[in-house]
């Protein structure tokens, strides 16, 4: 787990909540405070789609953050900044088996329950959290600190500004 703090606050959330470059990451939750708190639960309700629709857009467990963007948009759009707000990110299953096979190939996609890009404002401040999951008990800390090299990697190629602390 890496702590990194973003420097540029304007630039990082236009990036988060305008254009396009988290859409690919499937959201986990997001809580936004402004003058009430809202929860968001990323969690899909398969009750809300036909069977169809699930298999034909490939609808999983978790909302892809493209199409929750616009809520969260909506939620802290205006004169005011909003009082905090966390935004818990999951890499896909697809990226996960991909992050695997360049990491440690032995380690199955099923071991991992989750890898995570938390983003946290509040006081003014904005910092992106990395964490992992899995589900199997192991000592060898490589991936974990893979995942946190492949997020510091993420935000520089997207010329988001951070600094470790």
């Amino acid at each position: 787990m890496v702590a990194l703090k973003i420097e540029e606050l304007k630039d990082f959330t236009r990036k988060l909540f305008v254009e396009e470059v988290f859409d690919w990451w499937m959201m986990r939750e997001a809580v936004i405070t402004t003058f009430n708190m809202f929860t968001i639960d990323g969690r899909i309700r398969k009750g809300y789609f036909m069977e169809q629709e699930l298999e034909e857009k490939g609808i999983g467990e978790l909302s892809p953050w493209k199409l929750v963007r616009p809520v969260c948009f909506s939620l802290i759009k205006g004169k005011r900044l909003p009082e905090s707000f966390r935004i818990t990110l999951q890499l896909p299953g697809a990226r996960v088996e991909q992050f695997l096979q360049s990491v440690q190939p032995d380690f199955k996609a099923e071991q991992v329950s989750g890898l995570y890009l938390n983003i946290r404002y509040e006081e003014q401040k904005l910092y992106c959290v990395t964490g992992t999951s899995l589900n199997v008990f192991t000592l060898d800390k490589k991936i974990e600190q893979e995942w946190d090299e492949t997020v510091k990697r993420f935000l520089r190629e997207r010329e988001i500004v951070y600094t470790e602390g």
